[in-house]
């Protein structure tokens, strides 16, 4: 029996994280133009926003029962056990839909051994999580110490984020159309986190792209802990110049080694747009499991 870590692809890992560890992601769908299509596997980012751009309609739902019964059912088959680490259910109904197939595949193998964290994370917070859980296990963790390690790391991650536009917000029914056309006019960016409960709240605004960029830096400085020594999340949407900006940001003010640069895909690029711009990190130490990060 082996311990099988299985995420979803609202991480936003970069590839060759998946590859060097031949992780199990489950893709989560997006609708475009009434077509089905699965963000990491028949669509990919760049194609993704370049659709976008062009005026496509984008609707996105989560992974259901039945993709997760298919994901998980080979697993149960195998008699491996499984940890699935989750998109935060603040944002989507992955968790309630995960644990929908668990108990039906528990009523043919009762046996089956499976673990499911709602990470209440997004994108790269979630991914970093996942990254880690990985090495641990590499290092020879025990699965109980995955699991209360998963909930550490995910408790105490950090996301703080921006948008260049309101326009995708609004479409994607997060945003009323008086506060998108108000907060076009006015240069308005919004400063964005993720809750205690896992979802996408705005908490700050701020006038001007370059300002916006400024003060999410900052906020890294006034939350994070040892920034110099810790492995540190940056995404962005379809503008990696901007990424690369804020990476210097980071490093000329925080001395940041440790960064990982990733792509923001379907599941919220449909709803912030090509400029979403992501920092992630823990406001927590990590020196606990230390001797499993190496």
């Amino acid at each position: 029996m082996a311990l099988k870590i299985v995420t979803d692809s609202a991480t936003d890992l970069p590839k060759e994280i998946i590859d060097k560890y031949q992780l199990h992601v489950i893709p989560t769908p997006v609708t475009i133009n009434g077509t089905d299509y699965f963000d990491g596997k028949t669509i990919m980012p760049n194609d993704f926003y370049r659709i976008q751009a062009e005026g496509a309609e984008i609707k996105t739902y989560h992974i259901n029962q039945f993709m997760f019964h298919e994901n998980f059912e080979p697993y149960a088959k195998a008699g491996d056990e499984v940890l699935y680490l989750c998109f935060s259910t603040g944002i989507a109904g992955t968790f309630n839909a995960a644990n929908l197939a668990k108990e039906e595949l528990l009523e043919e193998y009762p046996d089956f051994q499976i673990t499911i964290v709602d990470s209440k994370c997004a994108s790269i917070g979630f991914g970093l999580g996942v990254m880690k859980l990985l090495r641990m296990q590499e290092n020879g963790a025990s699965k109980e110490m995955l699991v209360e390690a998963a909930r550490y790391f995910f408790d105490n991650m950090e996301h703080i984020v921006t948008v260049d536009t309101l326009e995708y917000l609004y479409k994607g029914g997060r945003l009323s159309r008086t506060s998108a056309v108000v907060g076009g006019v006015l240069d308005i960016k919004p400063i964005i986190e993720v809750n205690d409960d896992g979802a996408l709240v705005a908490f700050e605004k701020v006038r001007g792209r370059m300002k916006s960029l400024k003060r999410c830096v900052e906020l890294v400085g006034q939350r994070g802990v040892n920034l110099e020594k810790q492995e540190i999340g940056i995404v962005h949407g379809n503008d990696p110049e901007t990424c690369t900006k804020v990476r210097e940001m980071l490093e000329e003010k925080y001395h940041c080694r440790k960064i990982v640069e990733s792509q923001v895909g379907c599941a919220i690029g449909a709803h912030t747009g090509p400029g979403i711009i992501g920092i992630v990190f823990l406001s927590a130490s990590e020196e606990k499991y230390g001797e499993y990060l190496k």
